[in-house]
Protein backbone atom coordinates (compact mmCIF):
# COMPACT_ATOMS: atom_id res chain seq x y z
CA UNK A 1 0.00 0.00 0.00
CA UNK A 2 1.74 3.49 -1.22
CA UNK A 3 0.04 6.71 -1.45
CA UNK A 4 -2.63 8.44 0.95
CA UNK A 5 -4.25 5.36 1.77
CA UNK A 6 -0.74 4.52 3.27
CA UNK A 7 -0.44 7.56 5.29
CA UNK A 8 -3.97 7.37 6.75
CA UNK A 9 -3.45 3.57 7.64
CA UNK A 10 -0.18 4.58 9.56
CA UNK A 11 -1.96 7.70 11.28
CA UNK A 12 -4.49 4.98 12.68
CA UNK A 13 -1.80 2.18 13.74
CA UNK A 14 -0.39 5.05 15.81
CA UNK A 15 -3.04 6.43 17.56
CA UNK A 16 -5.19 3.31 17.62
CA UNK A 17 -2.97 1.53 20.90
CA UNK A 18 -3.04 5.31 22.31
CA UNK A 19 -7.08 4.76 22.61
CA UNK A 20 -7.28 1.18 23.24
CA UNK A 21 -5.08 1.82 26.74
CA UNK A 22 -8.64 2.30 28.36
CA UNK A 23 -9.80 -1.42 27.42
CA UNK A 24 -6.52 -3.07 29.10
CA UNK A 25 -4.96 -0.88 32.10
CA UNK A 26 -5.29 -1.68 35.84
CA UNK A 27 -6.12 1.73 36.51
CA UNK A 28 -9.38 1.68 34.16
CA UNK A 29 -10.13 -1.89 35.71
CA UNK A 30 -10.24 0.23 38.91
CA UNK A 31 -11.89 3.04 37.83
CA UNK A 32 -14.70 0.77 36.68
CA UNK A 33 -14.97 -1.15 39.98
CA UNK A 34 -15.34 2.05 42.06
CA UNK A 35 -18.32 2.85 39.61
CA UNK A 36 -20.02 -0.45 40.76
CA UNK A 37 -19.01 -2.67 37.64
CA UNK A 38 -17.93 -6.13 37.51
CA UNK A 39 -14.37 -6.41 36.40
CA UNK A 40 -13.88 -10.24 36.62
CA UNK A 41 -14.27 -9.77 33.02
CA UNK A 42 -13.64 -7.06 31.22
CA UNK A 43 -16.80 -6.51 29.13
CA UNK A 44 -18.82 -4.77 31.37
CA UNK A 45 -16.34 -1.91 31.27
CA UNK A 46 -15.72 -1.72 28.23
CA UNK A 47 -19.49 -1.68 26.91
CA UNK A 48 -19.70 1.27 29.20
CA UNK A 49 -16.77 3.58 28.41
CA UNK A 50 -17.13 2.85 24.92
CA UNK A 51 -20.84 3.42 24.93
CA UNK A 52 -20.98 6.33 26.92
CA UNK A 53 -20.83 9.09 24.33
CA UNK A 54 -23.95 7.32 22.86
CA UNK A 55 -25.49 7.59 26.19
CA UNK A 56 -24.76 11.37 26.65
CA UNK A 57 -26.81 11.50 23.33
CA UNK A 58 -29.61 9.81 24.66
CA UNK A 59 -29.64 6.82 22.47
CA UNK A 60 -27.10 3.93 24.33
CA UNK A 61 -30.03 1.49 23.86
CA UNK A 62 -29.01 -2.20 22.83
CA UNK A 63 -29.97 -1.73 19.41
CA UNK A 64 -27.60 1.50 19.15
CA UNK A 65 -25.05 -0.56 20.46
CA UNK A 66 -25.25 -3.50 18.30
CA UNK A 67 -25.20 -1.05 15.27
CA UNK A 68 -22.72 1.39 16.10
CA UNK A 69 -20.15 -1.66 17.66
CA UNK A 70 -21.17 -3.42 14.98
CA UNK A 71 -19.12 -6.82 15.35
CA UNK A 72 -20.26 -7.71 18.41
CA UNK A 73 -23.09 -9.90 18.43
CA UNK A 74 -26.89 -9.12 19.66
CA UNK A 75 -27.12 -11.65 21.66
CA UNK A 76 -23.70 -10.44 23.46
CA UNK A 77 -24.90 -6.85 23.29
CA UNK A 78 -28.14 -7.68 25.59
CA UNK A 79 -26.10 -9.29 28.49
CA UNK A 80 -24.56 -6.11 29.08
CA UNK A 81 -26.63 -2.72 27.73
CA UNK A 82 -28.98 -1.25 29.06
CA UNK A 83 -27.87 -3.36 32.16
CA UNK A 84 -24.53 -0.84 32.51
CA UNK A 85 -26.25 2.17 32.76
CA UNK A 86 -28.33 0.90 35.87
CA UNK A 87 -24.96 0.96 37.73
CA UNK A 88 -23.62 4.23 36.45
CA UNK A 89 -24.93 6.71 34.22
CA UNK A 90 -22.91 7.96 31.04
CA UNK A 91 -22.08 11.22 32.17
CA UNK A 92 -20.63 9.14 35.30
CA UNK A 93 -19.00 6.70 32.97
CA UNK A 94 -17.17 9.79 30.72
CA UNK A 95 -15.72 11.49 33.84
CA UNK A 96 -14.39 7.81 35.24
CA UNK A 97 -13.33 7.06 31.74
CA UNK A 98 -11.48 10.34 31.39
CA UNK A 99 -9.52 9.78 35.11
CA UNK A 100 -8.60 6.01 34.34
CA UNK A 101 -6.97 7.47 30.82
CA UNK A 102 -4.90 10.28 33.19
CA UNK A 103 -4.02 7.55 35.41
CA UNK A 104 -3.27 4.86 33.10
CA UNK A 105 -0.95 7.60 30.71
CA UNK A 106 0.55 8.97 34.08
CA UNK A 107 1.81 5.19 35.17
CA UNK A 108 2.81 5.11 31.40
CA UNK A 109 4.57 8.13 30.46
CA UNK A 110 4.94 9.68 34.07
CA UNK A 111 5.26 13.63 34.12
CA UNK A 112 5.52 14.07 30.21
CA UNK A 113 2.37 14.01 29.48
CA UNK A 114 2.97 17.56 31.16
CA UNK A 115 5.54 18.21 28.47
CA UNK A 116 5.60 20.17 25.83
CA UNK A 117 5.77 17.65 23.24
CA UNK A 118 2.01 16.34 24.26
CA UNK A 119 1.19 19.63 24.18
CA UNK A 120 2.05 19.57 20.61
CA UNK A 121 0.63 15.81 19.58
CA UNK A 122 -2.67 17.41 21.32
CA UNK A 123 -2.84 20.46 19.24
CA UNK A 124 -1.83 18.48 16.24
CA UNK A 125 -4.37 15.63 16.46
CA UNK A 126 -7.13 17.96 17.86
CA UNK A 127 -7.22 19.90 14.82
CA UNK A 128 -7.14 16.36 12.26
CA UNK A 129 -10.13 15.44 15.05
CA UNK A 130 -12.24 19.00 14.62
CA UNK A 131 -11.68 17.44 10.47
CA UNK A 132 -13.40 14.60 11.29
CA UNK A 133 -16.95 15.40 12.67
CA UNK A 134 -18.36 15.39 9.37
CA UNK A 135 -21.69 16.68 8.19
CA UNK A 136 -24.16 15.27 10.47
CA UNK A 137 -22.14 16.36 13.43
CA UNK A 138 -24.53 19.52 14.19
CA UNK A 139 -27.71 17.42 14.01
CA UNK A 140 -25.99 14.69 16.94
CA UNK A 141 -27.49 15.95 19.80
CA UNK A 142 -30.76 15.43 18.54
CA UNK A 143 -31.93 12.14 19.78
CA UNK A 144 -32.99 9.41 17.32
CA UNK A 145 -30.93 10.38 14.86
CA UNK A 146 -28.81 7.98 13.16
CA UNK A 147 -25.08 8.38 14.21
CA UNK A 148 -21.78 6.73 14.41
CA UNK A 149 -19.59 6.65 17.26
CA UNK A 150 -17.17 9.03 15.72
CA UNK A 151 -20.27 11.92 15.58
CA UNK A 152 -20.76 10.69 19.31
CA UNK A 153 -17.15 10.82 20.74
CA UNK A 154 -17.34 14.52 18.33
CA UNK A 155 -19.88 16.02 20.10
CA UNK A 156 -18.37 15.66 23.63
CA UNK A 157 -16.37 18.67 25.32
CA UNK A 158 -12.61 18.79 25.07
CA UNK A 159 -10.55 18.28 28.40
CA UNK A 160 -8.72 20.71 29.55
CA UNK A 161 -5.11 18.70 30.22
CA UNK A 162 -3.64 18.14 27.24
CA UNK A 163 -2.50 14.47 26.88
CA UNK A 164 -6.05 14.09 27.32
CA UNK A 165 -6.76 15.84 24.74
CA UNK A 166 -4.84 13.70 22.84
CA UNK A 167 -6.51 10.76 23.66
CA UNK A 168 -9.86 12.01 22.99
CA UNK A 169 -8.25 13.02 19.64
CA UNK A 170 -7.81 9.79 19.29
CA UNK A 171 -10.67 8.39 20.32
CA UNK A 172 -12.63 10.41 17.51
CA UNK A 173 -10.14 9.98 15.10
CA UNK A 174 -10.42 5.69 15.80
CA UNK A 175 -14.45 5.82 15.83
CA UNK A 176 -14.71 7.93 12.57
CA UNK A 177 -12.75 5.40 11.27
CA UNK A 178 -14.62 2.77 12.46
CA UNK A 179 -17.48 4.55 11.21
CA UNK A 180 -16.19 4.44 7.49
CA UNK A 181 -15.01 0.67 8.31
CA UNK A 182 -18.71 -0.01 8.82
CA UNK A 183 -20.19 1.69 5.84
CA UNK A 184 -17.22 -0.10 3.60
CA UNK A 185 -18.22 -3.52 4.98
CA UNK A 186 -21.89 -2.80 4.50
CA UNK A 187 -21.38 -1.83 0.46
CA UNK A 188 -19.44 -4.76 0.21
CA UNK A 189 -22.54 -6.87 1.46
CA UNK A 190 -20.77 -8.28 4.39
CA UNK A 191 -22.91 -8.16 7.54
CA UNK A 192 -21.06 -8.38 10.95
CA UNK A 193 -20.41 -11.76 11.65
CA UNK A 194 -19.32 -12.51 7.71
CA UNK A 195 -17.36 -9.62 8.56
CA UNK A 196 -15.17 -11.20 10.74
CA UNK A 197 -15.25 -14.75 9.13
CA UNK A 198 -13.74 -12.63 6.16
CA UNK A 199 -11.34 -11.23 8.19
CA UNK A 200 -10.17 -13.99 9.55
CA UNK A 201 -10.17 -15.70 6.65
CA UNK A 202 -6.91 -13.30 5.22
CA UNK A 203 -5.13 -14.57 7.98
CA UNK A 204 -5.92 -10.85 10.13
CA UNK A 205 -5.95 -12.89 13.52
CA UNK A 206 -7.10 -16.33 14.42
CA UNK A 207 -10.74 -17.48 14.58
CA UNK A 208 -10.77 -18.35 18.08
CA UNK A 209 -9.62 -14.59 18.90
CA UNK A 210 -13.05 -13.16 17.54
CA UNK A 211 -14.45 -15.50 19.84
CA UNK A 212 -14.84 -12.57 21.92
CA UNK A 213 -17.76 -11.21 20.13
CA UNK A 214 -19.94 -13.49 21.06
CA UNK A 215 -21.03 -15.01 18.04
CA UNK A 216 -21.71 -18.48 18.75
CA UNK A 217 -20.41 -21.70 16.92
CA UNK A 218 -23.38 -22.03 14.77
CA UNK A 219 -23.70 -18.58 13.21
CA UNK A 220 -19.98 -18.46 12.80
CA UNK A 221 -20.45 -21.56 10.92
CA UNK A 222 -23.60 -20.33 8.81
CA UNK A 223 -21.84 -16.74 8.04
CA UNK A 224 -19.18 -19.51 6.53
CA UNK A 225 -21.14 -21.09 4.36
CA UNK A 226 -22.71 -18.05 2.72
CA UNK A 227 -19.37 -16.65 1.79
CA UNK A 228 -18.48 -19.92 0.44
CA UNK A 229 -21.67 -20.07 -1.49
CA UNK A 230 -20.41 -16.44 -2.97
CA UNK A 231 -16.87 -18.04 -3.98
CA UNK A 232 -15.05 -15.76 -1.07
CA UNK A 233 -14.36 -18.94 1.36
CA UNK A 234 -12.11 -21.97 0.48
CA UNK A 235 -13.41 -25.53 2.02
CA UNK A 236 -11.08 -25.10 4.77
CA UNK A 237 -12.37 -21.63 5.64
CA UNK A 238 -9.23 -19.48 3.79
CA UNK A 239 -9.86 -16.55 1.50
CA UNK A 240 -10.48 -17.16 -2.13
CA UNK A 241 -8.67 -14.84 -4.65
CA UNK A 242 -12.47 -13.23 -4.81
CA UNK A 243 -11.87 -12.99 -1.45
CA UNK A 244 -9.19 -11.36 -0.58
CA UNK A 245 -9.54 -8.69 -3.32
CA UNK A 246 -13.28 -8.13 -1.47
CA UNK A 247 -11.27 -7.54 1.99
CA UNK A 248 -8.64 -5.64 -0.12
CA UNK A 249 -11.55 -2.96 -1.13
CA UNK A 250 -12.67 -2.66 2.00
CA UNK A 251 -9.47 -1.83 3.50
CA UNK A 252 -8.76 0.42 0.87
CA UNK A 253 -12.36 2.42 1.30
CA UNK A 254 -11.74 2.38 4.76
CA UNK A 255 -8.56 4.17 4.71
CA UNK A 256 -10.52 6.52 2.02
CA UNK A 257 -13.33 7.00 4.24
CA UNK A 258 -10.45 8.16 7.09
CA UNK A 259 -8.50 10.66 4.88
CA UNK A 260 -10.33 13.76 5.39
CA UNK A 261 -8.75 14.58 8.74
CA UNK A 262 -5.63 14.02 7.64
CA UNK A 263 -6.30 16.01 4.68
CA UNK A 264 -6.90 19.11 6.78
CA UNK A 265 -4.26 18.57 8.91
CA UNK A 266 -1.65 18.95 5.81
CA UNK A 267 1.19 16.83 5.24
CA UNK A 268 3.59 18.46 7.08
CA UNK A 269 1.15 18.66 10.51
CA UNK A 270 0.27 14.59 10.16
CA UNK A 271 4.35 14.26 9.32
CA UNK A 272 5.25 16.12 12.64
CA UNK A 273 2.25 14.16 14.68
CA UNK A 274 3.63 11.02 13.79
CA UNK A 275 7.16 11.92 14.43
CA UNK A 276 5.66 12.88 18.32
CA UNK A 277 3.71 10.21 18.33
CA UNK A 278 7.00 7.08 17.61
CA UNK A 279 7.93 7.20 21.35
CA UNK A 280 4.86 6.94 23.55
CA UNK A 281 3.27 4.19 20.32
CA UNK A 282 6.70 2.32 21.36
CA UNK A 283 6.37 2.49 25.25
CA UNK A 284 2.37 1.38 25.03
CA UNK A 285 3.38 -1.64 22.68
CA UNK A 286 6.37 -2.64 24.83
CA UNK A 287 4.50 -2.40 28.20
CA UNK A 288 2.43 -5.90 27.45
CA UNK A 289 -0.81 -4.01 28.11
CA UNK A 290 -2.33 -4.88 24.95
CA UNK A 291 -2.53 -8.20 22.93
CA UNK A 292 -0.18 -9.22 20.80
CA UNK A 293 -3.19 -10.78 18.57
CA UNK A 294 -6.04 -8.32 18.18
CA UNK A 295 -9.86 -8.47 16.21
CA UNK A 296 -7.89 -5.34 14.39
CA UNK A 297 -5.66 -6.86 12.57
CA UNK A 298 -3.07 -4.24 13.08
CA UNK A 299 -0.03 -5.34 11.94
CA UNK A 300 -1.26 -7.39 9.46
Amino acid sequence: MTGEPARVRQMWHLLEPLHAVLYYAPEAFEEAAALGYDTEERWAGYFAWRAAPLGALGAADAREVVRTFHSFAPAMVDRHVPAVWATAGPEAVLAARLRAVDRSWRALFGDRVEGPEFAEAAALARRAAEAARGPRAAEAASPGIARGLGVANSALSWPRAPHLTLWQAATVLREHRGDGHIAALTAAGLDPVESLVSFAAVGAAAPEVFASRGWSAQEWGAARLRLRERGLLAADGTATDAGRELRAKVELRTDEEAAAPWRALGEPGRERLAELLGEPWLEVIGSGLLPAENTLGIGK
